[in-house]
């Protein structure tokens, strides 16, 4: 049997201490999100913990990771870095990368500024608005949400964030997906996290402008992915925009935005066979 319970483990990086999570054995694959913390991966990583030395962590401000300096934003090539250092801890690579949602987009970072410590990014939905012919439209929503967030709270930002990004009702349209009642915890938990996102990722992610040429030149091949029930919605719009720029297919995961939290198991063996597939 794989060894799918994690290892927990602690890294310090300039200015913050960084949690993260080992499982299993094999090649290193390392997943990131934004704000998604390490227990949104549970089980994509357990799911392919049989093949992979799958590590997960929780980026700095979010879940138990911690910084010294919280009145600061968070931005994607900060956090691209606190990624490239936990690599190198772990043996420097290169290694696979799945990265969703700003997590994808901290992958595009990363591979901009080291591109050698990654041999294969899988970039899920990427909010890179950006790239989009509309990117002016969606910053000022995005300004509104923020000047929400300012005037009346988390909560009734992240309700307009969702309406705007498309997502208010996504989980609803996954029928055949297993209901999830947080527990007290998690709740608290991901209130936290969307206090942190709102306040320090939000901006500095979603005007995130890709290095398109840096990232056509890197030896990293670069899979855009997109959730094949997403079609529309706002991230997945910004995957296509970057595939075109790329000059790449997008390749479909089950589900949503968060299909791989709803249906581990079926996006680990896209994930697996993505991985495993030679370079043309």
């Amino acid at each position: 049997m794989p060894d799918s319970d994690p290892s927990a483990h602690a890294l310090d990086v300039p200015g913050a201490r960084l949690y993260y999570e080992r499982r299993g054995t094999g090649p290193l694959l390392m997943m990131i999100g934004s704000p998604m913390d390490s227990t949104g991966f549970a089980g994509l990583a357990r799911a392919l913990a049989g093949d992979y030395t799958v590590v997960t962590y929780d980026p700095r401000c979010i879940g138990n990771s911690t910084r010294e300096d919280t009145s600061q934003d968070v931005t994607p090539g900060q956090q691209a870095d606190d990624v490239h250092r936990l690599l190198s801890a772990l043996g420097g690579g290169p290694a696979a990368v799945f990265g969703s949602s700003g997590g994808a987009t901290v992958g595009l970072a990363l591979v901009t500024a080291h591109p050698d410590q990654v041999h294969t990014l899988v970039a899920h939905e990427p909010p890179v608005v950006q790239l989009l012919p509309d990117s002016a439209q969606v910053r000022a929503e995005f300004e509104d949400v923020y000047a929400t967030y300012e005037a009346d709270g988390a909560d009734k930002a992240m309700q307009k964030f969702l309406a705007r990004a498309g997502l208010t009702g996504a989980r609803d349209q996954e029928a055949d997906a297993p209901r999830w009642e947080p527990s007290p915890e998690q709740m608290a938990r991901m209130r936290a996290t969307n206090e942190a996102f709102l306040a320090h990722l939000f901006r500095p992610t979603t005007y995130f402008q890709p290095d398109i040429e840096a990232l056509r030149a890197a030896p990293t091949r670069i899979v855009v992915a997109a959730g094949a029930t997403s079609k529309g919605q706002l991230p997945n719009r910004t995957a296509v925009a970057l595939a075109d720029r790329l000059g790449v297919t997008v390749t479909d995961f089950p589900g949503g935005h968060a299909g791989f939290v709803m249906y581990p198991e079926q996006c680990g063996r896209v994930l697996h066979r993505v991985l495993s597939e030679t370079p043309s």
